[in-house]
């Protein structure tokens, strides 16, 4: 808003020969980014956007992952007995690639399809449904196709399978990572395990292929084998049987036999022998003289069969019992006392007892004894029987041997082909591969891969940041408006006399205020200024000649309307940037051309609307409040906005008065606060000749005299582009002012006209960059951001 220089040219040469540096390229792309990052924001935001739905719509896909080993380290021992190996050679790297060429193949991928019957899972064929897919599902509703065949179907399946299978070989290892992406965790996990399963089947069954034909005639030679030894061991059971030879526990029956009979028979004669024992001896002690019976007794005690006794037992102990006391009562009552002889006959009959018993024990033993000689004898003759029919057998079991012989001869043949038949069955069968799984995949185990989350926003951000820099750039390039004085500068080699900010009515407390609240603040008193009440002779002259207000004036009420003028704001708000912008470009008209200021200052623009007559009446009210005589012509023949504005019911004007219809006192308005002079533009009537007017004598002779009236003369004129009016007025004005439009005014247009224009172009006092947001002006000048914060003014009491 204050007044700015730019270089000079030898300067501004200099400087355009310098390449740009570092800090000029950072600078420039911190402008732009505080020039246009509200677009830039909303560009991140959109692809953002665009993320967020990509992950809301996106179908969401699991990866399920098995590991596979191919192991050279199989089991030795194992392979001792089946194969006959004793170890593996190592396996080579280019073997481990092409086994992970062999899982890619087609082979595993249609085997996995037929295992887990994917061709009728509807979350299989169906899986890849997502935002893009609907869409292409619709559109192709309307174009109804065939149903595809078996074969397309299967073929469609299997580039599924090959599509989200991914099948990695981990570094220089022998372990290949087996993964499957799909929208289900359960079917991501059953698919991966399925295609190892499937390559362990398959390298399988290539070994059983190759091991299948060497046991074809294995099967046929044991065949042949098997026959001969049933019929070798057929003749040895028929020999058997016609022999009357069985076998028991691996001995003829007969031997057998032979051995029970001889130990029963032993064992048969020593019970006789034992028999015959004790019948001798109890018969040697019922043979004994009863008349020593102390010698029975005593005998009686070797045989135990008798002490076992109890009834024997009894007696024995009753007759010592009554020995006893017969013996005592002898002595002392003698051997004739009838209780001595009464004990010696119950003694005798207990005698006579024991012996019955006996002789009952005797007979006993001769029914044992008797028992013991027939078995005896019985064993004797099934002995002798065994014999006779053992001597038989060893006869024929001389052929027996040699039949056994060439079974057992036909069986071991039979069992080697056997066991090199089972060799062979178990290489097709057992589960011998070099392949295992170490690691297989579960839905537990199964993570979220797509669409990653932190992925997807981040390639949103980086995209909407470069997307959003191409945008502002692209912004830039389309931005051919004037929006910094530097700008304004570059473009048109002219000064920037100030930057107006935009400012509306009521927008300041000060823009409602009278004017005599700031008399302390005017730079000259009231005496010095030009005087309303002076009288004036008719021709509106005085003796200096310098105009004075009519006496008449204020009966016919030509007083400026400027109580809601917004170029008033610059007079109720003095110490606003607006003020203080209109007072950079008074200073600027009054030290033009090095001190000698131009009396008649032509505001001009490019296009309407820009606010030229604003600037001219704020300039107008400023200038005529430092005390210099001011007069605001509205010069635009063809609008003249300043008339409608300040003076609407004026009848006579600038037109007038230059044909001499009326005289200029009589069409001049006045404020009467700041004495400024206002003569209107009163147009009836469309014309096409205002050009004419303005180049006319009588106009070039009316501003001489004007010049030698007023200390400045502000001419507000029509814009340049739609009219050529302001290039008639080479004889009027001394300088001109271009005022543009900040952010509005097209670059294109304003240099064409000052390049039509060569008049304005040579006495361009400079131009005002007008309506300014300075809040969004500090985000394009990168280099004087700061000067248009509100702080710095704040320190001198300026507020907006």
């Amino acid at each position: 808003m204050l007044q700015t220089r730019i270089p000079s040219p030898a300067s501004a040469q200099l400087q355009g020969n310098d390449q740009p540096n570092l800090n000029e390229t950072v600078s420039s792309a911190i402008g732009l980014i505080s020039r246009q990052y509200p677009v830039m924001i909303i560009t991140v935001l959109l692809c953002l956007g665009v993320a967020g739905t990509y992950l809301l719509t996106a179908p969401k896909r699991f990866t399920g992952t098995a590991v596979l080993m191919i192991d050279s380290r199989k089991m030795q021992g194992l392979q001792t007995q089946v194969g006959g190996t004793s170890g593996d050679s190592p396996i080579e790297s280019a073997m481990v690639d092409s086994q992970v060429e062999v899982l890619k193949s087609e082979t595993i991928a249609t085997a996995v399809i037929k295992d887990l019957h994917l061709l009728d899972s509807p979350e299989f064929m169906n899986g890849d449904e997502g935002l893009l897919s609907g869409l292409t599902n619709l559109f192709s509703s309307f174009f109804p196709e065939s149903r595809p065949s078996d074969a397309e179907l299967m073929r469609g399946a299997i580039a599924r399978i090959q599509a989200g299978t991914s099948i990695k070989r981990i570094g220089l290892s022998y372990v290949i990572e087996i993964s499957y992406q799909s929208l289900s965790r359960d079917l991501a996990a059953r698919i991966a395990n399925a295609i190892a399963e499937s390559y362990i089947t398959d390298s399988l069954e290539s070994k059983y292929q190759a091991s299948r034909r060497a046991a074809v005639w294995l099967q046929d030679r044991l065949k042949e084998l098997r026959a001969q030894a049933s019929a070798a061991e057929r003749a040895v059971a028929d020999y058997k049987a016609k022999n009357n030879i069985v076998d028991a526990g691996g001995r003829l029956l007969t031997e057998q036999q032979l051995a029970e009979i001889n130990s029963g028979l032993t064992e048969a004669r020593g019970k006789r022998a034992e028999a015959e024992a004790k019948l001798q001896r109890i018969t040697a002690i019922l043979n004994a003289d009863e008349s020593d019976p102390q010698v029975i007794l005593n005998d009686l005690a070797t045989v135990n069969d008798s002490m076992a006794n109890p009834v024997i037992t009894k007696l024995r102990q009753t007759y010592l019992d009554y020995a006893g006391k017969a013996s005592d009562w002898s002595n002392r009552y003698g051997p004739t006392h009838l209780a001595v002889v009464n004990l010696h006959n119950q003694m005798r009959e207990i005698r006579r007892s024991i012996l019955d018993e006996l002789r009952r024990t005797a007979e006993a033993y001769k029914s044992d004894l008797a028992i013991a000689k027939a078995r005896e004898d019985a064993s004797q003759k099934s002995l002798n029987e065994t014999i006779a029919v053992s001597n038989g057998t060893s006869q024929a079991q001389i052929v027996l041997r040699d039949l056994e012989s060439n079974a057992q001869s036909a069986r071991a043949l039979s069992d080697n082909f056997l066991q090199l038949y089972m060799v062979s069955v178990q290489q097709q069968s057992f589960p011998m591969t070099e392949a295992r799984v170490i690691t297989q995949a579960s839905e537990l185990s199964t993570p979220k891969t797509s669409p990653k989350m932190a992925l997807v926003l981040l390639a949103g951000i980086v995209g909407g940041s470069i997307l959003a820099g191409l945008v502002a750039i692209f912004l830039e390039m389309l931005d051919r408006v004037f929006r910094t004085v530097h700008q304004v500068e570059r473009l048109l080699q002219t000064n920037c006399l100030a930057s107006v900010p935009i400012v509306g009515l009521g927008a300041d407390e000060g823009a409602s205020r009278p004017l005599s609240q700031f008399k302390d603040w005017l730079p000259f008193p009231k005496s010095r200024r030009p005087s309303s009440a002076a009288a004036s002779p008719p021709n509106g002259t005085g003796k200096q000649g310098r105009l004075t207000e009519p006496a008449h004036l204020h009966r016919h009420g030509r007083q400026l309307t400027v109580d809601n003028s917004i170029g008033r704001f610059a007079i109720n708000s003095p110490f606003s940037r607006f003020a203080e912008a209109l007072r950079s470009i008074k200073l600027a008209t009054d030290l033009n051309n090095y001190g000698a200021p131009h009396k008649v200052v032509a505001i001009t623009s490019a296009l309407p609307n820009e606010g030229k007559s604003t600037v001219s009446e704020a300039l107008a009210q400023t200038t005529a409040l430092s005390g210099l005589r001011t007069l605001l012509i509205d010069g635009d023949l063809r609008n003249p906005s300043l008339t409608h504005r300040l003076s609407r019911s004026a009848e006579t004007g600038l037109i007038e008065v230059v044909f001499g219809k009326t005289d200029l006192a009589e069409a001049l308005w006045i404020d009467p606060e700041t004495n400024l002079h206002f003569l209107p533009c009163v147009v009836t009537s469309r014309f096409s000749n205002s050009s004419d007017l303005l180049a006319s004598q009588q106009m070039e002779k009316f501003f001489q005299g004007l010049r030698e009236q007023y200390d400045r003369i502000i001419l507000d004129l029509s814009p340049l582009a739609p009219v050529i009016d302001v290039r008639a007025t080479g004889t009027l004005a001394d300088s001109y002012v271009l005022v543009i439009e900040w952010a509005r005014s097209k670059v294109d247009v304003v240099e064409r006209v000052i390049r039509e224009t060569p008049i304005v172009r040579e006495r361009l006092m400079g131009a005002v960059l007008n309506k300014v947001n300075l809040a969004a002006m500090g985000r394009y000048d990168t280099h004087s951001g700061g000067y248009y914060r509100n702080r710095y003014y704040s320190r001198y009491g300026y507020v907006d």
